[in-house]
């Protein structure tokens, strides 16, 4: 456990978040997470953790690490809240649209799996 409460260690935030220290790297190299050193340690700021939490609800969404990074980039921005807001949503109907047609697409496999599960029971019942 790191002094300041407000400062966490790469072993803290992987294990609060379920991820791997070489997961939290990644996102450092992404540019995602810019931590300071304490000698040898990195330390993370409440920011950085706020920062992570934002980027793996993103992935959880099913956002690119563009489009996270992009978002991530307006929590730091501190100018009007209504173009980012604007900017999330779009981001948000897209994906939307796009797991609405994995969905249809779903369907669809779904009835023609029934349909030849039926003509293979039909099939057997009269062998």
């Amino acid at each position: 456990m790191t002094h300041d409460p407000r400062l966490f260690t790469i072993t803290e935030l992987a294990a609060e978040f379920d991820i791997t220290s070489r997961t939290i790297r990644f996102y450092e190299d992404m540019g995602l997470l810019q931590p300071s050193r304490a000698g040898r340690n990195r330390v993370y700021t409440q920011r950085d953790r706020t920062r992570l939490k934002l980027t793996l609800r993103g992935k959880r969404l099913g956002l690119s690490l563009q489009e996270i990074k992009q978002l991530v980039g307006m929590y730091d921005d501190e100018s009007d809240a209504a173009p980012q807001l604007k900017a999330f949503l779009e981001i948000l109907q897209q994906h939307r649209r796009q797991l609405e047609q994995q969905l249809d697409d779903i369907e669809v496999t779904l009835a023609e799996i029934s349909q030849h599960e039926k003509r293979c029971r039909t099939l057997l019942s009269r062998a």
